[in-house]
């Protein structure tokens, strides 16, 4: 599901993972492939086996294969770095990226619950062998790739081998309604464990949505102490008092700060002594790029009435 995978700092790309990286954009562009086929077999086997189920999972695989298809497309665009276009890098397309599929995922997981929850009441039994063999070949191989996956160093690794790891506990979900259905004869565990799976993939996909959007409207970051942060750059000596101050991460990590700070002091290295010790600051509680501007109290501020 539509986690915050995908995040590649924009400032990771700089060159200094040359190897390393490289490595990370094959198992992601593997990742990617595998489950494009994989989604194609499940749509080919949730027709041949009547399952929702199956079709359910297929929509989940579907959202995940867009997912793992932008971040590697972004991963080699996040060695790119800066550019005239994008002074930040392209660390927030990552986070598009996820935002999209989840948006995707949300509609697709409630158009299917629409029509399964329509379809419950006819007499209904899927081929329950068909979906134990398409369940343990979806074991087998969700499980192989998720072990190739496994100890990714970038979060984008470590997105995609959740990824896989859902599709294996959806797959083993499979494995055991099919079960049950070939033993008992009871046809409507496929469209309660379909709505199951649907409720699952809805659930993430809105989690992600939250997250996203907060992040596109700059809002600020989580888990961010802004007073905290206030109270720090007031204490600075020569600090008289602070306005203007704005924070925003770019795609979920990289957090950006502006600030203005009154100072009482003209003089040229006090004022270049405070500028780097409010940097420091600022870096020691989780900024990473921060903007710091200086003004005498009796300076008009264009900004400050705002």
């Amino acid at each position: 599901m539509a986690h915050d995978h995908g995040h590649h700092h924009a400032h990771e790309g700089h060159g200094h993972e040359g190897h390393d990286h490289s490595r990370g954009s094959r198992n992601i562009r593997f990742a990617f492939f595998f489950n494009l086929a994989f989604t194609l077999i499940e749509v080919a086997g949730g027709f041949w086996t009547q399952s929702m189920a199956v079709l359910s999972d297929a929509m989940h695989d579907m959202g995940d294969s867009l997912v793992l298809g932008a971040a590697w497309y972004l991963s080699n665009l996040a060695v790119r770095g800066r550019d005239g276009k994008y002074s930040y890098g392209y660390g927030r397309y990552s986070m598009l990226g996820g935002w999209l599929t989840a948006l995707v995922l949300a509609i697709g997981s409630l158009v299917l619950m629409v029509f399964t929850l329509s379809k419950i009441n006819e007499p209904h039994e899927p081929h329950a062998v068909g979906m134990m063999v398409l369940a343990a070949f979806g074991l087998a191989m969700n499980g192989l790739a998720a072990w190739k996956l496994h100890g990714g160093s970038s979060l984008n690794e470590q997105g995609a081998f959740l990824h896989l790891l859902e599709d294996v506990l959806g797959w083993a979900a499979v494995l055991v309604g099919a079960v049950i259905i070939h033993f008992t004869g009871l046809g409507i565990v496929d469209p309660l464990l379909s709505i199951a799976i649907n409720l699952f993939v809805l659930f993430n996909a809105v989690k992600t949505l939250r997250k996203g959007t907060g992040i596109l409207m700059q809002r600020l970051p989580e888990g961010f102490d802004e007073v905290k942060i206030t109270d720090a750059l007031r204490a600075l000596p020569h600090v008289v008092g602070s306005h203007d101050q704005h924070a925003w991460t770019l795609d979920g990590d990289y957090i950006v700060l502006t600030v203005h700070l009154e100072v009482d002091t003209s003089d040229a290295a006090e004022r270049s002594q405070l500028t780097k010790a409010a940097r420091e600051l600022l870096q020691g509680m989780g900024v990473h790029h921060a903007t710091i501007e200086l003004e005498l109290p009796q300076d008009e501020c264009s900004l400050a009435h705002h």
